[in-house]
């Protein structure tokens, strides 16, 4: 199956970045750092799907979606970032930031990182496209600039998108694979700490980097504090709560005792 960009819902051409109303956006800092970080990490995702592709050696089904569609499209999300930011703060060196972050994130984002069985991989990716949709849902709830509008909310349905794929997936390798749901809970926590410690806190530092070449480590957490405090604010957090749930496929009672628990677990996707 060859890859055809008529398969992507939207293009990065179907964006008119000549749009963009600067006046609007140009002096917010905190949506600067969110967006860069944003941009780096998804412009990384080849890295993390070729580790998947192999992890899932022998599901060519899988294996075809995340190399023909997944990754270009993700591919597609860091390309549409990187030119809004390029656009609005053109005295920012994207390409320095990106080759910096790239060079500590290569190292860190390995097969080692993903759960040994399968089927849990695929509730920790349930987790990691919650954390994206949630995110881009957010920065559309926070943002009045039209294109980012348009931008985020393009985005924010392919990671919703992602999910269902990947719980589709999920669902047929618990059925083969019979792990229960303390399992599936442990596999979430530990990828809810790893988005919490690892990808968005080392794309926030090289942002800061780049900006502060002479910054201190609190002048970093202040600006990276401030940055998370206007995401949490804006967390959408049913949605988050009802994502994260779903893997668990737990009865509605118990499943409303633990929402408000869930909400604070969900809060952390977005907390350093």
């Amino acid at each position: 199956m060859s890859y055809d960009s008529h398969t992507l819902p939207w293009t990065l051409e179907s964006i008119d970045f000549s749009r963009i109303d600067k006046a609007r956006i140009r002096h917010n800092e905190d949506l600067f750092f969110l967006l860069c970080s944003s941009s780096f990490v998804e412009s990384g995702s080849d890295l993390y799907t070729h580790n998947l592709v192999n992890h899932f050696a022998g599901d060519e089904a899988l294996q075809t979606w995340l190399s023909q569609h997944w990754e270009h499209e993700e591919l597609q999300h860091g390309r549409a970032l990187a030119t809004y930011v390029r656009t609005v703060w053109p005295e920012f060196d994207w390409e320095a930031g990106f080759k910096a972050f790239w060079d500590e994130y290569g190292a860190v984002c390995t097969a080692e990182q993903l759960e040994p069985s399968r089927g849990l991989e695929l509730a920790a990716r349930c987790v990691v496209e919650t954390g994206t949709a949630s995110l881009y849902r957010a920065l559309n709830d926070i943002t009045d600039e039209p294109v980012l509008k348009q931008l985020t909310n393009h985005i924010k349905s392919d990671e919703v998108r992602h999910y269902k794929h990947f719980y589709q997936h999920y669902r047929l390798y618990r059925e083969r694979e019979g792990f229960g749901r303390t399992k599936v809970l442990r596999a979430i926590l530990r990828r809810v700490n790893e988005i919490k410690s690892e990808d968005s806190d080392i794309a926030l530092r090289h942002v800061f980097n780049q900006c502060y070449p002479d910054g201190s480590d609190t002048q970093f957490r202040q600006i990276s504090n401030r940055a998370q405090g206007l995401l949490r604010r804006n967390i959408p957090a049913e949605m988050t709560v009802k994502m994260l749930l779903k893997p668990l496929d737990l009865p509605m009672r118990v499943q409303n005792a633990l929402e408000k628990p869930l909400a604070r677990i969900a809060e952390k996707l977005f907390l350093h």
